[in-house]
């Protein structure tokens, strides 16, 4: 669907229609590409065509990088034959970067923000390929962020009680009070601070020296948003439902568990001695 539908349905929710056409043509251009979302993969062929038609089928125009970690399974293949369908000669929507093997989560988001202010978008998301994050809330955080003044907008599973679905209790616990930990810990006034379903503007990303970030497992998402806080930028989170996959293999470890647990109490220590200065 064109970005031009997405304006429309805008349009006439808000009853704009005495607005003249050439002011939401000015709107869909000003919006066009504007953003891309990053998706890290590994092994997740029997997710990655369809995350991406999703992604694509939504009424607000993003564009897709592929971040793939040499997926044994070919999940690299698959993204090529679908840049056949979605690029042109004249416009690349779907982008594949290709590394040599594992190197954490954090790295592959690092790699993808670079290439994304290269590219020069304004908003950058950031989701799982496995529907964990439902690829419709994306139009949601995109407008947290480009339409309603935050800095970072938050794909929160604890915002409004626990909005979990198929996670066995323990692993739900777990999560939780990992959460909790981390806020009583830090202080950031989020509730889901290891959440990876996020929007940051262009600001936050060129603020933050990426390349000193430290945590390359789910860590990364709780240095992100401390960073973004402590540099004094807006952050605010959405209520999602989060659903386990159904396809493929979780990549959850002991080690990522006790990298979170540690590194925030020596993160959040090191950061007494920092001075952050706004973006």
């Amino acid at each position: 669907m064109e970005s031009s539908s997405f304006w429309g349905l805008f349009r006439t929710h808000f009853y704009l229609d005495l607005l003249p056409l050439e002011f939401f043509q000015i709107l869909t251009n000003r919006h066009l590409n504007n953003a891309i979302v990053i998706i890290p993969t590994y092994n997740e062929k029997e997710n990655i065509t369809l995350i991406i038609d999703s992604v694509f089928s939504l009424a607000k125009d993003f564009d897709v990088l592929i971040v793939d970690d040499n997926s044994p399974d070919g999940t690299d293949k698959l993204v090529k034959d679908l840049q056949k369908n979605y690029n042109s000669d004249q416009v690349t929507r779907l982008h594949l970067m290709q590394r040599p093997g594992k190197q954490g989560l954090g790295t592959a988001y690092i790699e993808g923000f670079k290439f994304a202010l290269q590219q020069g978008y304004e908003f950058v998301l950031q989701m799982d390929a496995d529907f964990s994050h439902n690829p419709k809330d994306l139009i949601s955080l995109y407008l947290h962020c480009a339409e309603w003044g935050n800095d970072l907008a938050i794909g929160s599973r604890y915002a409004t009680g626990v909005n979990v679905v198929n996670w066995p209790m323990g692993r739900v616990l777990l999560s939780f009070f990992a959460s909790k930990y981390v806020q009583i810990i830090t202080g950031i006034p989020v509730h889901d601070t290891t959440a990876g379903f996020v929007c940051y503007r262009r600001k936050v990303l060129e603020t933050i020296p990426l390349d000193t970030i430290k945590f390359v497992g789910y860590a990364f998402q709780i240095e992100m948003k401390f960073l973004t806080w402590k540099y004094g930028f807006r952050l605010n989170e959405v209520p999602i439902v989060f659903t386990d996959r159904t396809r493929g293999q979780s990549k959850m470890s002991a080690g990522i568990f006790k990298e979170a647990f540690f590194g925030v109490m020596q993160m959040t220590i090191q950061s007494w001695f920092k001075k952050y200065i706004p973006g």
